[in-house]
C-alpha cells in the first residue's frame, strides 16, 4: 500500500515487514517552518494530515512507533567538533549544520509543538534521551519490543 504525503510516496510495510523512516513528513512542521520554505498555513495543516495518515495506518494493523532522539546543546556542539576533528567523519558536518545550530531555540519550539500535536494514543512519540548513545539505543530497542509484544498480545 502506498500513501502520498506531500512530496513523499511512502510504501507502508506489508504484514511481517518493518520500515524505518528517518524524518520524512515531520520536516514539514520543523525545517519547512523554521526555514520558512512554505507558507504558515501549509505547515500548520500538516499536523492534521500526519495524524490522519497515522490513524489510517493503525486502522490497517500497522504498528507505528515514533522516536524523538534528543541531545542537549552542549552535546551537539561536542559531537560537531568531534566530527570536524576526525578525518573519517568530516563529511558528516557542514556549514549548514552550524548555521542551523544558531536557530536552536526556533527548532526547539517547533519540535515541542510537533511532539504535542502529533503524539496520539494510537501513535505516541517516545522521547529518547540521546546524550548517551548506548542508553538511547537500548531505550529504542526496548520500546520497539514492547510495542510489538503488545500488538501480538504477549
Amino acid at each position: 500500500m502506498f500513501h502520498y504525503l506531500w512530496r513523499f510516496w511512502v510504501k507502508v510495510p506489508a504484514s511481517g515487514e518493518i520500515a524505518i523512516f528517518d524524518r520524512t513528513w515531520y520536516g514539514r512542521v520543523m525545517v519547512e517552518r523554521v526555514e520558512k520554505f512554505t507558507p504558515d498555513e501549509d505547515w500548520r495543516r500538516a499536523y492534521d494530515e500526519i495524524n490522519e495518515t497515522e490513524a489510517q495506518w493503525v486502522a490497517d494493523n500497522v504498528v507505528v512507533v515514533k522516536f524523538w532522539l534528543h541531545i542537549d546543546k552542549d552535546e551537539q556542539e561536542r559531537r560537531f567538533k568531534e566530527r570536524q576533528a576526525n578525518e573519517y567523519k568530516t563529511w558528516k558536518i557542514t556549514d549548514e549544520d552550524w548555521r542551523n545550530r544558531e536557530k536552536w531555540d526556533e527548532y526547539e519550539k517547533a519540535v515541542n509543538e510537533m511532539l504535542a500535536k502529533t503524539s496520539t494514543d494510537y501513535a505516541p512519540w517516545t522521547v529518547v534521551e540521546g546524550n548517551s548513545k548506548n542508553f538511547a539505543r537500548i531505550k529504542v530497542l526496548k520500546t520497539v519490543i514492547e510495542a510489538l509484544e503488545k500488538k501480538l498480545g504477549k
